[in-house]
C-alpha cells in the first residue's frame, strides 16, 4: 500500500495539480518531498529514505529527469508525468510503472496508483519466494569420483567409502572392500564437496562416513575415540567437537 510519495516537477501548478489529485484518490497518502530540479532530487535520495513512489516529470529546470538516475540508486517505482511523448521508450529503462502526458487526469493518476500497488506486491510475493526457495534447495554433492588406473580410468562411487584419511600427505580413501586408492583433493576441499548427513570432518587427519562407525570410547581430556569397522587406524576427535559428533550419529 503507498503510503509516500515525492514528487519531481519545476512547475508549480502540476506539482499543486498532482497533490490535490492524490489526495482526493487517498487523503492518508504523505507527500514527503517536492523537488523542482536534478540537482535537489540528486541530493535528496542521498539523504532520504525512498519513498513508495516518485511522480516524476522529465523536462526539469537544470536538465532531464533520466540524469538523476547516473548519480543515484533509485529503487521504487516510478511514474513519470510529461507533456512530451518522445521519451516514452526511454522512460520503462528506470523502474517506470506508468507514463502520463499532461495535463494529468485523476482516473489516469488512480489506474497509474494501482499499478503501484500490484508492482510492489508481486515484488514481495517474489522475495517470498525467493526466501523459501534459498531455505529448500538442495546443494548438491559430489556422487563419485574419477581416478587413474592401469592404462586409463575407474570410477568410485561415494557410497563406496568408509573413510578418507592423509597418510605421508597424499588423500587416500578406505573403501568397503578394505581397499586404498589416492584422491587428488584436499580434505579441505573434500569436506565441502561430501553430504555432512553422511560425512564428519573427524580432525585434520580423517572424514568418516556413518556406517563406517563401530563405537566411540571415552578418551583423556574428555575427547572421544572412534572405533571404526575393519579399520586398524586410532581416529581421535578433540573435546570441542565431540558433541557434534554425538548428534551427528544420533540424528
Amino acid at each position: 500500500m503507498i503510503e509516500k510519495i515525492v514528487i519531481v516537477e519545476d512547475e508549480k501548478l502540476n506539482a499543486d495539480r498532482l497533490k490535490r489529485l492524490i489526495s482526493e484518490i487517498n487523503p492518508s497518502v504523505k507527500i514527503t518531498a517536492v523537488l523542482d530540479s536534478v540537482m535537489d532530487t540528486i541530493e535528496w535520495f542521498k539523504e532520504n529514505e525512498e519513498p513508495d513512489v516518485v511522480m516524476m516529470d522529465i523536462r526539469l529546470s537544470d536538465g532531464v529527469s533520466f540524469d538523476i538516475f547516473d548519480k543515484v540508486a533509485i529503487q521504487c517505482p516510478i511514474i513519470f508525468t510529461t507533456a512530451y511523448d518522445e521519451y516514452a521508450v526511454q522512460a520503462f529503462k528506470y523502474n517506470s510503472v506508468d507514463y502520463i502526458l499532461k495535463p494529468v487526469e485523476k482516473e489516469e493518476l488512480h489506474s497509474a496508483l494501482n499499478k503501484v500497488d500490484d508492482y510492489k506486491a508481486k515484488m514481495e510475493n517474489q522475495l517470498s519466494i525467493d526466501k523459501l526457495l534459498s531455505y529448500v534447495k538442495q546443494k548438491e554433492y559430489r556422487t563419485r569420483f574419477l581416478i587413474p588406473f592401469r592404462d586409463g580410468f575407474q570410477t568410485i562411487l561415494v557410497t563406496d567409502l568408509s573413510f578418507i584419511y592423509m597418510d605421508m600427505k597424499l588423500t587416500k580413501a578406505r573403501l568397503k572392500n578394505g581397499k586404498d586408492v589416492v584422491l587428488n583433493l584436499s580434505l579441505d576441499d573434500l569436506e565441502k564437496q561430501l553430504d555432512p548427513k553422511f560425512f564428519f570432518r573427524a580432525n585434520r587427519q580423517f572424514i568418516i562416513h556413518v556406517d563406517s562407525v563401530d563405537q566411540l570410547v571415552n578418551y583423556f581430556n574428555r575427547k572421544l575415540k572412534v572405533i571404526l569397522f575393519n579399520a586398524d587406524v586410532e581416529v581421535i576427535v578433540s573435546r570441542e567437537k565431540s558433541n557434534l559428533l554425538k548428534e551427528w550419529l544420533d540424528s
